[in-house]
């Protein structure tokens, strides 16, 4: 796979489609047309799983965002229609005592896909860029170990051929007080708070400090970050999914419903330096 790039473009359903059918008063999309939008984008992702399985293929996806940005949905939506066979998601839960003493990616690694499968991380090895340096859950020697290594790790998946991506779903603090009382207020979602969920509203800055550092100093040219606007979460989503399919050269791609991608919504980092080895072994 070649690096990854972004292809802006107002031709998208959004900008052709009468703005009435498209847009809310709020300024988000319609259900109605989300909907419609997001079953041709399914066509092309079962498409993408087959060209996958396949070719022996191999596709890791990053998933990282404040509390509330959407992450469980989002990754909902790319596998709605997917072979469950084939591709499955993993939230890890807080390491054991066994896991804290090994090699902090240790865990992680062992959920990369095999061949012809995809595999979706609803957090990942970032935790110790963020959420573990704000509550003292690591150290900054740590944290700081971490930063050292972690190019390293993702230039070696890279180049052992697996398709890599990492996707930052960026929220506005009003957005995520509005959704932390939505699940206040909602016996079904009630489940999603916990403590740690109010504190991290309240340390919302701190957040914007480290997610800004992760995507200096990790948004790489072999690992670029994919920032989404994800206030509205439908429009995140349908981005998210363009920018995946668009990078890659999967069989019988259909090139009018992967156009490009919204600039409104879509930003990627990938200026971060780091002088690899693994491309210049052979």
């Amino acid at each position: 796979m070649d690096k990854q790039k972004v292809i802006y473009t107002k031709a998208l359903a959004e900008y052709t489609k009468n703005p009435s059918k498209v847009f809310k008063k709020n300024g988000h999309i319609e259900r109605d047309f989300y909907e419609d939008e997001s079953l041709k984008l399914q066509y092309e992702l079962v498409k993408l799983q087959k060209w996958i399985i396949d070719n022996n293929k191999r596709l890791l996806v990053i998933f990282e965002g404040m509390d509330t940005a959407g992450k469980s949905s989002t990754i909902k939506e790319f596998n709605a229609y997917l072979n469950p066979r084939e591709a499955r998601s993993v939230a890890l839960p807080k390491p054991n005592s066994k896991e804290l003493g090994q090699w902090y990616f240790q865990r992680h690694l062992k959920q990369i896909p095999n061949a012809g499968e995809i595999v979706f991380f609803d957090r990942s090895w970032y935790n110790r860029a963020g959420i573990e340096q704000i509550f003292g859950f690591c150290t900054q020697e740590q944290h700081d170990h971490f930063y050292k290594q972690v190019n390293g790790v993702e230039e070696m998946l890279v180049d052992d051929g697996i398709l890599f991506f990492k996707f930052y779903l960026n929220i506005s603090k009003e957005t995520q007080e509005n959704r932390i009382k939505d699940r206040e207020n909602d016996p079904l979602k009630s489940w999603k708070l916990s403590e740690l969920d109010y504190k991290s509203m309240e340390r919302y800055h701190d957040y914007e400090i480290l997610r800004d550092k992760m995507f200096r100093i990790s948004g790489t040219e072999h690992a670029p970050w994919c920032e989404l606007d994800a206030n509205d979460k439908k429009r995140a989503r349908l981005n998210a999914i363009r920018y995946l399919l668009l990078n890659i050269p999967y069989e019988g791609k259909d090139e009018k419903i992967v156009p490009g991608v919204d600039e409104k919504i879509v930003k990627l980092h990938n200026k971060g330096r780091y002088n690899g080895k693994c491309n210049h072994l052979a």
